[in-house]
C-alpha cells in the first residue's frame, strides 16, 4: 500500500515543486494584476475539469464499471468515444462564443475585460478533449497498479508553462498571456503521448484496439452496462468535486472585488493544494483499486485494516500541515512569490486567504478518504448529496462573509463547507465502520484535539488582526 502512496506523493511532489517554480515566474512576470486575473480566469474551467476527471472522479466510478464488465475492451472505447464527443463539443462551442463562457466564469469582469479575456478562455479550453483523454488511459494504468507515469506527467504541464514564460518574459502582458495559454494546449499533448508510451509498454493498447475493432458488433451488449455506469458517473463526479467547485465559486464571487483578488486566491489554494494532494490525493488514488477488490469480495476487514492505517498517517501529516503552514504563511508566501511585480502588500493579503483554507485541510483529506467506502460501495448517490450540501453551506457562508471579509472570508467559507462534507460523509459510512476504522489510540484523540483547537486559534487571530 505505502509504496503505491509515496510513488503517487513524489510524483506529485515532483510536480508541484515544478509548479511552484511556474507560480514563482508567473508572480514575477505578470504580479497580481488585471492580466494575471485574465489568464487564471482562461485557466480555470479546463484546470477544474482537470482536477474533477484526474483526481478520482472520474477514475472512482469508471473502474468498478471496467471490472465487473463483461466486454471490457468495447465498454471502455464505448466510454471514451461518448465522452470525448461531449468535450469536444463543449470546446466548440467555447471557441464559437469566447466572449460568453469569459462572462461565465467571470461574471463580475466588465464588458472591456472580457473581451480582453475571451480568447485566451478559447485557447486554454483546448485542454479539456486532451486532460480527458489522459485520465482515460491513467485508469487502465491504475487497474495495473502503475501510478507513475499518471503521478510525475503533469509535470510536463508545468514545464511547458515555465518555457512560455521564459520566452515571453521581455514581451508585453498581452504577449505573456498569450504564451501561457498556448503552454497550457502542449502541456496537455506532453501528458497524452507519455501516457500512450506507458499503455503501449504494458500492452495495453491491445485492449482498446480490439474495442474498436469489435466495437460495431458488441456494442448491444453493454447497453445495461453503459446505462448503469451513466447513472453511477454524474453523482460521483458532482460528489468528489466539491473542493474544486468550491475553488471555482471562489473565483466567480472574487470578480466582484478589487483587481488581483482573483490572484490571491489563485496563489493561497495552490500552496493549500501541495498537502492536499501530496498526502490525502496520493493515498485515495493508490488505496481505491484495493479497497474496491476487497469489498467486491466482501472482505471488509482487509479494507478496514487499509483505511485504519491511511488514516492515522493521513491525519499526522494533515495536522503538522495545517498548524505549521497557518504559523508559517507569511514566510511560505512570501519565499515563494514576493519578488518583481508581486509586492509586499501582495503577500500579506494571500497569507490571510492561505490561512482561512488551511483551517480546511484536515476535513479535505479525511473526507476524501472516507468517501473511498462509498464509491467503492457503488454509493454514488450518497456522496452526491453530501457534496450538495457541503456546496450549499458553502455559498451561504460565502455570501456572508465575503462583504466584510473579502477573498479570506471565501477561503473560510470554503473551508467551513469542507467540514460539513466530513461529517455528513462519516454518518453515512456509519458509526461501525468509522469506528473499525479509526481504532482509537489512546492519547491520540487528545493530540488531534489539541491541533485542531491549535489551528483554529491561529487562523482566527490573523483574521481579527487584519480587519479589526
Amino acid at each position: 500500500m505505502f509504496k503505491a502512496i509515496f510513488t503517487n506523493s513524489f510524483g506529485i511532489l515532483f510536480s508541484r515543486i515544478l509548479g511552484f517554480a511556474r507560480d514563482l515566474l508567473t508572480a514575477s512576470v505578470l504580479g497580481a494584476n488585471i492580466y494575471s486575473d485574465i489568464f487564471f480566469i482562461a485557466f480555470k474551467l479546463p484546470n477544474l475539469f482537470r482536477r474533477v476527471f484526474a483526481e478520482g472522479a472520474f477514475t472512482q466510478s469508471f473502474l468498478p464499471a471496467f471490472t465487473r464488465s463483461k466486454h471490457k475492451a468495447v465498454f471502455s472505447v464505448h466510454i471514451f468515444l461518448v465522452f470525448l464527443g461531449i468535450i469536444l463539443l463543449m470546446t466548440l462551442a467555447v471557441n464559437l462564443f469566447p466572449a460568453l463562457a469569459a462572462k461565465v466564469i467571470a461574471l463580475g469582469f466588465d464588458a472591456q475585460t472580457v473581451q480582453m479575456a475571451a480568447p485566451y478562455v478559447a485557447i486554454n479550453f483546448f485542454y479539456l478533449p486532451l486532460i480527458f483523454a489522459v485520465t482515460f488511459l491513467s485508469t487502465f494504468l491504475q487497474y495495473k497498479n502503475h501510478f507513475a507515469t499518471t503521478a510525475f506527467a503533469t509535470g510536463l504541464l508545468n514545464i511547458a508553462l515555465i518555457i512560455a514564460l521564459l520566452l515571453a518574459r521581455d514581451g508585453s502582458s498581452e504577449t505573456v498571456v498569450l504564451y501561457l495559454s498556448y503552454g497550457v494546449v502542449l502541456g496537455g499533448f506532453a501528458q497524452l503521448f507519455v501516457h500512450l508510451l506507458a499503455i503501449r509498454g504494458l500492452g495495453l493498447h491491445r485492449l482498446l484496439t480490439g474495442g474498436v475493432r469489435y466495437y460495431g458488433r458488441k456494442a448491444a451488449r453493454i447497453r445495461e452496462e453503459t446505462r448503469r455506469f451513466t447513472r453511477e458517473f454524474f453523482p460521483a463526479v458532482w460528489g468528489n468535486s466539491t473542493a474544486q467547485v468550491a475553488a471555482f465559486l471562489d473565483t466567480w464571487l472574487a470578480s466582484f472585488l478589487s483587481a488581483g483578488v482573483i490572484s490571491y486566491l489563485y496563489y493561497a489554494n495552490r500552496v493549500f493544494q501541495l498537502p492536499l494532494a501530496l498526502f490525502a490525493i496520493a493515498t485515495t488514488i493508490a488505496l481505491f483499486p484495493k479497497i474496491s477488490r476487497h469489498l467486491k469480495h466482501d472482505n471488509e476487514a482487509q479494507a478496514h485494516a487499509m483505511l485504519a492505517r491511511a488514516f492515522w498517517f493521513l491525519l499526522y501529516l494533515l495536522g503538522f500541515a495545517a498548524v505549521g503552514g497557518i504559523v508559517l504563511a507569511p514566510e511560505i508566501t512570501q519565499l515563494l512569490f514576493e519578488r518583481g511585480a508581486f509586492t509586499a502588500g501582495d503577500t500579506a493579503a494571500t497569507a490571510l486567504i492561505l490561512q482561512m483554507y488551511l483551517i480546511g485541510l484536515i476535513p479535505f483529506g479525511l473526507g476524501k478518504l472516507f468517501s473511498l467506502w462509498l464509491y467503492a460501495q457503488r454509493r454514488q448517490g450518497e456522496a452526491a448529496r453530501i457534496a450538495t450540501w457541503s456546496l450549499g453551506t458553502n455559498v451561504v457562508l460565502s455570501l456572508a462573509l465575503i462583504a466584510p471579509l473579502g477573498g479570506a472570508g471565501l477561503a473560510l467559507a470554503s473551508s467551513l463547507g469542507g467540514s460539513v462534507a466530513l461529517a455528513a460523509t462519516l454518518r453515512a459510512v456509519g458509526r461501525a465502520h468509522v469506528s473499525a476504522i479509526i481504532r482509537p489510540k489512546k492519547g491520540l484523540w487528545w493530540v488531534l484535539s489539541v491541533t485542531l483547537f491549535t489551528a483554529a486559534v491561529l487562523a482566527f487571530k490573523e483574521l481579527l488582526h487584519a480587519y479589526i
